[in-house]
């Protein structure tokens, strides 16, 4: 059995393209599979550049605790909060621990309890009235002022705020061994 072909020429061209019915077919094929492929690829796509477009959602601030439980506070009181971080697709529910200071004025500061040195624990010794870090010897006022020892500048302050009879802080990490507070996240 013999196909049927259709000659087309096209004027001012002496090429002459014939299309025939097994050559529709495969072109009808290569546009449909071409198709589906765009529209398979659309959903990979969307998983491998998600971290590129999405937004971190949920409440980057944390309860420290109720104002009633720094009243009668007259140096720095120690508490740990839970924050999450969003690294592309992984979301890590993080504790760390901060410094309340009450000001006056029912105001709050609430200090970084990593040495801005190497990143060591800093801890409160009521009996001295300051912060040691006990990596290096550094020592901190009881406002995170720099008093001796190798961190190159003062403990860092968190950002914080009061909401429904609860302070709140956003709690932020920043570079190391540097004179100047810079904010890594």
């Amino acid at each position: 059995m013999e196909q049927e072909s259709y000659p087309i020429s096209l004027e001012g061209n002496k090429e002459v393209i014939v299309i025939n019915r097994r050559s529709f077919f495969g072109a009808l094929l290569a546009i449909g599979t071409a198709g589906m492929g765009a529209f398979l690829a659309v959903p990979v796509l969307r998983y491998i550049l998600y971290p590129l477009y999405a937004k971190i959602s949920g409440n980057d601030w944390s309860d420290v605790g109720k104002i009633e439980d720094f009243s009668g506070s007259t140096s720095p009181v120690r508490k740990t909060i839970t924050f999450a971080q969003r690294d592309g697709w992984r979301e890590v529910v993080s504790a760390q621990s901060v410094y309340v200071n009450r000001l006056a004025d029912d105001q709050f500061e609430v200090l970084s309890a990593i040495c801005p040195h190497l990143g060591c624990s800093v801890s409160w010794q009521p009996a001295q009235n300051e912060f040691v870090c006990p990596c290096h010897g550094g020592r901190f006022a009881p406002n995170g002022k720099h008093i001796s020892g190798p961190p190159p500048r003062g403990m860092d302050t968190l950002p914080t705020r009061v909401q429904d009879g609860k302070l709140q802080v956003h709690f932020e990490f920043f570079r190391s061994n540097v004179p100047n507070k810079e904010q890594l996240s």
